[in-house]
């Protein structure tokens, strides 16, 4: 089972929910199993101890106040304007990051200050929130409404040109019925206060809504909201969403597997 000492092989994917104690205890053996015979993942799960004792110490950098004060005006004057009736500008996140930009110059902990206070700013968790209640509420609702296609096939090159003239952007669609994850076809949702595209996979009796829509640069935060994996990454210009009752790891396998055949 294994590649080679340098190249983690397929059993990779579950080396993070081993370490983090997410598997069950079949599986877990199995993985353990694995890990005392292959070279490479053996090194690939002392590469995840090593990091998390370096993050058990902490951050200890602090933003430099100039840049913390720049990034609160930033924001203040965006809020006035979404008070006042108007939506922020779309160079919002631009002169943010310009404020930031005036430190990167700097060594070590002051640059990494100036990333992590710009990372916390802009990904507020309470859009975060609203973001997931949404996914969540449009797989559910193409559950249950029996809307779950809008173009129903397992053909991916029946999917794709469907969708051209329907948004503005081409969502990959790729074929995964050879790693288990059979494509059912696509449809139109509304998430986010914007039309998007919805491919639907299916993992067994397990449906998989993927949401795509072009990327505003905001970092995809995933977790978990009522029973509902939610699984969130940027590719090829593009914010991509999973959302599904499927278990974690698994859904990060169907992930890792779009991810490869899908235009980087």
């Amino acid at each position: 089972m294994t590649t080679g000492h340098d190249t983690p092989c397929a059993e990779n994917a579950l080396l993070h929910a081993l370490f983090d104690g997410e598997l069950d205890a079949a599986n877990a053996l199995r993985c353990e199993a694995h890990v005392a015979e292959c070279a490479a993942c053996r090194a690939e799960l002392g590469h995840l101890v090593e990091i998390r004792a370096l993050l058990a110490d902490g951050v200890a950098w602090r933003a430099p106040d100039a840049l913390r004060m720049r990034i609160r005006d930033a924001l203040a004057r965006e809020e006035q304007a979404a008070g006042a009736g108007r939506a922020p500008g779309p160079g919002w996140m631009a002169r943010l990051r310009d404020a930031a930009r005036s430190w990167a110059v700097l060594p070590g902990g002051v640059a990494l200050a100036a990333s992590l206070a710009l990372a916390v700013l802009v990904t507020r968790p309470e859009e975060t929130t609203d973001l997931s209640k949404q996914l969540v509420a449009g797989h559910v609702r193409s559950l249950l409404a029996n809307h779950l296609t809008d173009v129903q096939t397992s053909d991916q090159h029946t999917v794709k040109p469907w969708f051209s003239g329907k948004i503005d952007f081409a969502p990959p669609v790729v074929d995964l019925s050879d790693r288990g994850f059979p494509l059912v076809g696509g449809r139109l949702d509304y998430i986010g206060d914007r039309v998007v595209a919805a491919l639907i996979y299916r993992r067994h009796k397990h449906v998989i809504n993927l949401f795509s829509w072009p990327s505003d640069g905001r970092i995809p935060r995933s977790g978990a909201m009522d029973g509902y994996n939610i699984l969130g990454w940027q590719q090829a210009g593009l914010t991509f969403w999973a959302v599904s009752d499927l278990n974690a790891v698994e859904l990060k396998e169907f992930q890792d597997d779009f991810a490869e055949r899908a235009p980087r």
